[in-house]
């Protein structure tokens, strides 16, 4: 397979994060602002009203990360490595520590994929050994679903806020060092274990009650990144099929381009664009558990988008529950 150049990498490497400010494309780099995400005061509880919840502390940008760039990093940054333990063990990037996908899910049905409990978040980032002033690099070996539920994690978790660490997604992952030519290693790395506490910060996170409030809210644009087949409602899984009402559907597969090694495609932004997924409007993302979602959303904040969030119980808590609207056909 023929190895790809360069100049080509970094074109594409521009074109997905030409919206963020030029400093933070340098690993390490950091900026004031980061996501301006939204909360609502309860005491408005039925209305669309939004109220702004502005950062106090400095916060860094994600940015996107060539698999040759990685290479030449000393010393690694925190690799974290979202496979399988089989795949893991086959061969990964030298230096990666693994997390499992289980892992990052609650696992409780039907909604599996919610967000698990602080303290078996803090159990496996004291494993990682992870820090929060620490840069962290992000992949898994599909094109980015895990690799992106893991970055959601690190924003709920509050990487970055306070003591500076950034994420970077490794474009294409696994898939894309490999096609590379760059080397695998077989021994696990075992970190020293950190003594770190985990807060969580609920600003990244979408719950049903906010979404049954705000469906008639223009201000919101709510993406479903399933196939079109389970939007229409013509794939059962759930108890109920379809989509939620105002829905647009823009399938995740659709951000990856399996001919460059599942790196994302050239250039998501127009992409998103045409579907009427754009910064102007604040975006909630969902799948069926918040896997393939998290492609969704750490594209977004690759592209800068600063009101992003996550329906973390998505369709399998969306379709199984009786209060909630559902709609069918193609929206």
């Amino acid at each position: 397979m023929a190895r790809r150049r360069k100049g080509d990498e970094q074109r594409a490497a521009a074109s997905i994060v030409g919206n963020i400010p030029r400093a933070t494309r340098r690993f390490g780099a950091r900026a004031n602002g980061g996501p301006r995400w939204l909360r609502y005061d309860p005491r408005m509880a039925g209305t669309a009203a939004a109220v702004e919840s502005e950062r106090a502390s400095a916060a860094t940008l994600p940015a996107l990360l060539a698999p040759e760039e990685l290479a030449r990093m000393a010393p690694p940054p925190l690799i974290v490595q979202v496979t399988e333990r089989e795949t893991y063990a086959r061969g990964h990037v030298p230096n990666a520590v693994l997390v499992e996908p289980r892992e990052l899910v609650a696992g409780m049905p039907p909604a599996v994929g919610r967000l698990p409990p602080g303290e078996r978040l803090t159990a496996l980032f004291r494993r990682i050994g992870y820090h929060p002033d620490q840069d962290v690099v992000v992949l898994d070996d599909e094109g980015g679903g895990w690799a992106g539920r893991f970055a959601w994690t690190l924003d709920v978790i509050g990487h970055g806020r306070s003591a500076g660490g950034a994420w970077r997604y490794l474009n294409g992952g696994l898939l894309a060092w490999q096609a590379d030519g760059l080397p695998l290693a077989t021994e696990a790395t075992a970190p020293e274990p950190s003594s770190v506490r985990i807060r969580i910060h609920h600003e990244p996170i979408v719950e049903a009650e906010e979404l049954l409030r705000r469906l008639d809210d223009p201000a919101l644009v709510i993406w479903d990144c399933r196939s079109a087949e389970e939007f229409r409602g013509e794939r059962r899984a759930a108890a109920r099929n379809g989509h939620i009402p105002g829905a647009v559907n823009l399938d995740w597969l659709a951000l990856i381009d399996e001919g460059r090694h599942s790196r994302l495609v050239a250039d998501p932004g127009a992409l998103l664009t045409a579907h009427g997924i754009d910064r102007t409007r604040e975006v909630v993302a969902h799948c069926q558990t918040h896997h393939r979602s998290g492609l969704a959303y750490m594209a977004g904040r690759l592209l800068g988008f600063d009101r992003i969030r996550a329906y973390h119980g998505s369709w399998s808590e969306w379709g199984n529950r009786p209060d909630t609207p559902v709609q069918s056909g193609p929206g």
